[in-house]
This record gives C-alpha cells, sequence and structure tokens, in this order.
C-alpha cells in the first residue's frame, strides 16, 4: 500500500513525535555500538540550523527526517525513520525527496548523510543509492568508522 504522508515542520512537542524519535535512536543504539551513534536526540534535534519534518497519514505519524545546515551550500540528512506500521508503504522514500527539496529550496548544493553499515541498514543504503547518494569518505567533524557509511548527492 503505497502512502503520501502531509509533511510539516514540527516542533518536537508532541508525543507521537517523541515516541518515533526515541524509537529511532533505540534503534540506532541497538545496531551500533554507543560511540558510533550519531543519531541526534531531541534537544539536538532543536538546534538553531536544524529543521524538523513529520509526516502524517490522518492523525497517525508515519515517518520523520531532518535538514542539519552546515553551511551556505553543504547540509546534512538527520535522523530518518519510518514508523514501523508504514515500512515498506514508500513513505521513507517520500521523506527523502522532501528533504531534498527542501535542501535546494534553502539553495544546498551538497547534501551529505551519515548512516549505519551493519545489515539493520540496508535498506536505507539502497534508498539512499536509489536516490542518487554516492558512498564517500567522512565529512564535517566525522571520523572513519567501520560502523558508519558516509554518502553524498550533489543537488
Amino acid at each position: 500500500m503505497a502512502i503520501a504522508p502531509v509533511f510539516r515542520i514540527d516542533d518536537l512537542s508532541g508525543e507521537p513525535t517523541q515516541a518515533l524519535v526515541r524509537m529511532h535512536l533505540a534503534g540506532m543504539h541497538a545496531n551500533s555500538p554507543a560511540c558510533s551513534v550519531h543519531a541526534l536526540d531531541l534537544d539536538k534535534l532543536r538546534q538553531p540550523g536544524v529543521t524538523f519534518w513529520s509526516g502524517w497519514s490522518a492523525d497517525r505519524i508515519v515517518c520523520i527526517g531532518a535538514l542539519k545546515q552546515l553551511d551556505a551550500t553543504n547540509g546534512e540528512i538527520k535522523s530518518m525513520r519510518v514508523a514501523d506500521a508504514f515500512l515498506g508503504t514508500g513513505a521513507g522514500r517520500a521523506m527523502l525527496e522532501h528533504i531534498v527539496a527542501e535542501a535546494k529550496r534553502a539553495g544546498i548544493t551538497n547534501l551529505w548523510l551519515e548512516t549505519g553499515s551493519t545489515d539493520a541498514f540496508t535498506p536505507a543504503i539502497k534508498l539512499y543509492e536509489s536516490a542518487g547518494f554516492e558512498v564517500c569518505g567522512p565529512f564535517a567533524d566525522y571520523k572513519l568508522d567501520p560502523f558508519s557509511v558516509f554518502m553524498m548527492r550533489k543537488l
């Protein structure tokens, strides 16, 4: 079943959004050592320079995602996650396309991301590759890490 979430900028104050962020962080910690988890918690997602969106279907949260502005032309995708009930519906691709469109609108020409390297992250890596992201080396403040995959796409 394909779904087209309605996206909105989210202040992270609602319980459904907070619950999905918590689920995202728990998944990151379950599949990577703590020192290799780079997902942002609620406080860091509220920092200046980070725009956070939630995607909704009626009154149900479908997905979340964030864009961190690194500088005038570089951005980083942060904390993308689809609620379990909506996995396989295209919601992750829809969020990714939304973030890419918003990054372009903000004047970003290079969009980066870091994701995990274990088997649990294979679906995410395949999604990013299918959207034109290519594996690259560390960027910004990241260091080479066997539990991280770094990717970049020119916009």
